[in-house]
């Protein structure tokens, strides 16, 4: 009799060790596939809205696995929703794959770019669609050889980098009939904190004046390059009288084309970030009266286009601990000798934010943080229950948005660091389609943090997908 009830209790662990087996196993035994599409992917360096070929890479990943692909969802050309199975649960896993302007790099430890101000992956997005597809793909093997019901669904979601395309999905109720959304981010680091994150709402302040010569009839000029200064002088007068939460920065992406002419056009792009999505709206507002002031002081003209627009990332402690649990399971990475010697030149261009490169191997403990940075993964959490993990697809102690960010993902430190995400997804999606009792338990959690009385309003407003916004 002893012998039987012991039987009984380890026959769960047993089961759950084989599933798992399967899973991580279907991801290494495709991995020379994913890392090739990941390297596309890093090749073409595609920015926000167009991705067009990048977008095709992870389409064709999932087509020849079975998905039905539905392109060109929500009014942007390269969004997609990849889906697989019948009925409830619906599990989804979203994939970006957008790179950044100006960042171009090559996959070495020095800094030389690939292509003379061209784009670049400094974020890792070329790793983050291809693992996200892997799990997804993974898990739908799974699901057809178990016979499980259920329903997998790869949101391809563009121009995270400013773009806010989750945002017009969202907006769109493309995530509506999901049970949970799980991602994840390239990084230095191995972790699965329950993180959130700064609201951001973005745009370009256009300015019109009269064209003239400068020395030989000032008089007749009025310079929208003025409107454009005018302004940001008063928005950094502002910062003295906003919260310390409050981030704001800009650039000013046009303002003249010679000293002797009095710019007819001058263009401002700023950014706007707090923690509170409402706090975001009342910022924006004061920005929208100094570009206002600054035009009738000035003598010109303002246009204001907003461009993007996020909320904070609604926290989902029970999907959190569940994602960090597999997490420690798959672990994290070891270098070879020669990613070794790739690490250590790198880290000597860090500085005193340099770390130990044995912090690959590590899963950083699980805390609540605040992330000063902004995603649009933030507008799916408020839609659904979300959670999401890091892995260090990059040298320890690297910035995102770096050269050095760029040069690791485009080697194998990226590749391995991809397939701990991956692999980490896919035992997540697995645990949530054969346990109910977890949906609930998330759902309950979201709905707590939510409110009762929450109704989502879209930062962007009702404005169309902002296509052009990195032309």
């Amino acid at each position: 009799m002893k012998k039987f009830v012991f039987v009984l209790l380890i026959l769960p662990f047993v089961v759950n060790a084989q599933k798992e087996s399967k899973i991580l196993s279907n991801i290494d035994k495709n991995a020379e596939k994913y890392n090739s599409a990941a390297m596309q992917i890093w090749n073409l360096a595609e920015v926000g809205y167009q991705e067009v070929e990048s977008a095709k890479v992870l389409q064709r990943l999932l087509e020849e696995e079975g998905f039905v692909v539905e392109k060109g969802v929500a009014g942007i050309p390269t969004a997609f929703v990849a889906t697989y199975g019948s009925g409830k649960p619906v599990i989804g896993v979203m994939g970006e794959y957008d790179a950044l302007p100006g960042l171009s790099q090559k996959a070495i430890a020095s800094k030389d770019p690939l292509v003379a101000d061209g784009a670049g992956h400094a974020c890792g997005h070329h790793l983050f669609g291809v693992a996200s597809a892997a799990a997804a793909i993974a898990t739908k093997n799974w699901l057809a050889s178990t016979g499980t019901k259920g329903t997998v669904k790869f949101f391809g979601t563009p121009a995270e980098e400013g773009g806010s395309g989750k945002v017009y999905m969202v907006r769109e109720g493309l995530f509506a009939d999901t049970e949970a959304v799980l991602h994840w981010h390239p990084s230095g680091v191995n972790g699965a904190s329950p993180a959130t994150t700064l609201a951001n709402k973005t745009g370009k302040f256009r300015f019109y004046g009269v064209a003239a010569h400068a020395s030989g009839a000032p008089e007749r000029g009025r310079s929208a390059l003025d409107g454009v200064e005018a302004m940001n002088h008063m928005v950094n007068m502002m910062r003295e009288h906003t919260t310390e939460d409050t981030r704001i920065h800009y650039v000013i992406t046009r303002g003249g084309q010679a000293p002797n002419v009095v710019p007819d056009f001058a263009e401002v792009y700023y950014y706007v970030r707090h923690p509170d999505p409402q706090e975001v709206k009342s910022l924006w507002e004061r920005l929208e009266n100094a570009a206002n002031g600054a035009a009738l002081g000035t003598d010109t003209k303002v246009e204001v286009e907003v461009t993007g627009g996020v909320y904070n990332i609604l926290v989902n402690e029970p999907l959190q601990r569940m994602v960090y649990k597999n997490l420690q399971a798959v672990g994290g990475m070891t270098y070879n000798e020669d990613e070794t010697t790739f690490a250590t030149e790198i880290s000597k261009t860090l500085g005193k934010n340099a770390m130990a490169l044995s912090s690959a191997k590590e899963i950083m403990p699980y805390k609540y943080r605040v992330v000063k940075a902004s995603t649009d993964v933030g507008d799916v959490s408020w839609a659904v229950p979300t959670a999401g993990l890091n892995t260090a697809t990059w040298v320890p102690g690297t910035a995102a948005h770096s050269w050095q960010a760029v040069a690791a993902g485009g080697m194998s430190i990226g590749t391995k660091g991809m397939a701990i995400a991956a692999k980490t997804l896919a035992l997540s999606m697995q645990e949530l389609l054969s346990n109910v009792e977890k949906i609930e338990e998330a759902k309950q959690a979201f709905n707590e943090a939510r409110g009762s009385d929450f109704k989502y309003e879209a930062l962007i407003g009702d404005r169309g997908p902002a296509l052009d916004y990195r032309k």
